[in-house]
């Protein structure tokens, strides 16, 4: 009733909602109900329905039971709809995330633009708010506004007041436990000290790349993610000096001199081009890019910084099953047949990384790994490559062959159509009159193989704390990248042409 309402109505104090619908509609019935309640009883939609007019509309915001009454609806042809959340647009990657907006004419109220009216008039006063506010917190007591969420003391609306001065450039807020807010002044890098600030805190940065950079005994500056939220959760975690929301200021920082990206696919190329112009080493996680044209420009500023290391996250040749591989295949003269079957999974097609401009596909974002495993066994050159797919089928299933300098062969089945019981990864490598087969990373077999037998591991190890640890020992020791600029440049560059032979329609 303070904010406007014309009928107000309270069954608990014993009102009649249908009788005071039935006056405020002189008896027509009202036209349209948004219902806004949460319960699991379906007495909201049915009393809807009894005080609608005759092809009325009902609107569902919130959630309630949804046991309807064909008579209430049939006999008044009622339109029933559920809101999906802000408007149009809403979980549609390719708007809220692609920025593909709809065209006015046709969908004049999209989620922008409702987000876009409720903010003019809070502006100019039309919709007043303030008696929503139930609490304000400066910034540097934010964790006692959280914790006021689970005290079951009321509340509704929270504020957190910003003080100016975080609004000042180039600062970074530090990661108490506690919640205070301090800001963080800290001194360049010594030499031989890897310094690293991170660009995403996704789930693969925050449970296996920034463990392995801690235990490979670098220093955890910065962690930046686009909402903060994971940024603190992980910084605190790991104990990172800070957290941050800009790449911009990050890259300014003198106190930072590695960047690890561990952001969607779509964003690595800007990210590395960045990284390298502002003094920065970078360690990215695959694939380092999604074009032939992102691959030229990186390797232009690469040359230009010879300087800065560039290393991409093909942890596998770092794996000490890989690693005992090579040292066996160190003995065979002769070219080598390699097989390596990936049984991936499936995933749907509308995930992040089957957009092509987002996540580059599976062949560009994850297959790229195996050829660089390969091309790491064999030690030469691709020199030429063909891709077979399952047509009328997931563009993800699909076989890769290699050729290389040697003579040697290698072909990739990366399939999307297996079973899960399947080992996910198997490279089976015939060289020499023997057999060498591994499994799933955690059984490695020979036969026929003068000497060796078998390697076995308690746990799967994909080498991803051994190529952070040969990254961190290359700043140590004044050493060059771990993988040779020619080989990350080499691998990339087939990885994309493969994938842009195949026909993903």
């Amino acid at each position: 009733r303070q904010m406007g309402a014309e009928v107000v109505a309270n069954p608990a104090a014993g009102d009649d909602v249908l009788a005071l619908a039935e006056v405020f509609s002189r008896g027509r019935g009202v036209d349209a109900v948004l219902i806004t309640a949460s319960t699991s009883s379906s007495e909201p939609v049915s009393q809807a329905a009894k005080m609608s007019r005759k092809r009325g509309r009902i609107v569902l915001v919130g959630v309630t039971g949804l046991e309807l009454s064909r008579a209430d609806f049939y006999e008044k042809e009622l339109s029933f709809q559920v809101s999906c959340s802000y408007g149009p647009g809403r979980y549609d990657s390719a708007y809220e995330e692609g920025g593909q907006d709809y065209p006015v004419g046709f969908v004049r109220w999209t989620e922008q633009r409702n987000f876009e009216a409720v903010l003019d008039l809070m502006a100019s006063g039309a919709l007043d708010v303030s008696t929503l506010i139930t609490h304000r917190f400066p910034l540097d007591r934010a964790t006692e506004a959280y914790q006021l969420l689970s005290s079951g003391e009321p509340s509704l609306g929270i504020l957190l007041e910003y003080p100016v001065r975080l609004c000042e450039p180039a600062r970074v807020v530090s990661l108490s436990a506690k919640g205070e807010v301090a800001f963080v002044a800290v001194s360049p890098a010594a030499p031989g000290e890897c310094r690293v600030a991170f660009l995403g805190a996704g789930n693969y940065a925050g449970r296996v790349l920034m463990p392995a950079f801690k235990a490979a005994g670098a220093s955890l500056q910065t962690v930046v993610s686009g909402t903060g939220v994971s940024a603190v959760h992980y910084g605190r975690k790991f104990g990172f000096r800070g957290s941050a929301t800009s790449t911009a200021e990050v890259l300014k920082d003198p106190a930072v001199n590695t960047v690890v990206i561990a952001t969607r696919h779509g964003s690595h190329a800007s990210q590395v081009i960045e990284a390298f112009r502002a003094g920065k080493h970078v360690f990215v996680e695959k694939p380092l890019c999604l074009t032939l044209d992102e691959l030229a420009e990186i390797e232009s500023v690469a040359r230009a910084h010879p300087a800065q290391r560039l290393m991409v996250g093909f942890n596998r040749r770092f794996a000490a099953h890989v690693v005992k591989i090579k040292g066996l295949l160190a003995r065979v003269a002769g070219p080598k047949v390699m097989i390596m079957t990936v049984n991936a999974g499936d995933i749907p097609a509308s995930h992040w990384t089957q957009d092509r401009s987002v996540g580059g596909g599976r062949i560009i974002g994850e297959a790229c790994h195996f050829v660089d495993l390969l091309r790491f066994l064999v030690d030469r050159a691709i020199v030429s490559h063909q891709a077979r797919w399952m047509k009328n089928a997931t563009a993800d299933t699909a076989t890769l062959n290699l050729d290389f300098a040697d003579g040697s062969i290698g072909t990739i089945h990366y399939l999307a159509n297996g079973a899960k019981s399947f080992p996910k990864e198997r490279l089976e490598i015939f060289a020499g009159g023997g057999v060498l087969q591994l499994d799933n990373f955690r059984r490695l077999e020979g036969f026929g193989w003068p000497g060796f037998t078998s390697m076995n591991l308690w746990r799967q190890n994909k080498g991803q704390e051994a190529c952070a640890m040969a990254f961190v020992d290359a700043f140590k020791g004044g050493q060059a990248s771990p993988i040779p600029l020619d080989e990350i440049i080499e691998i990339s560059k087939v990885s994309i042409e493969i994938s842009d032979r195949i026909d993903f329609k």
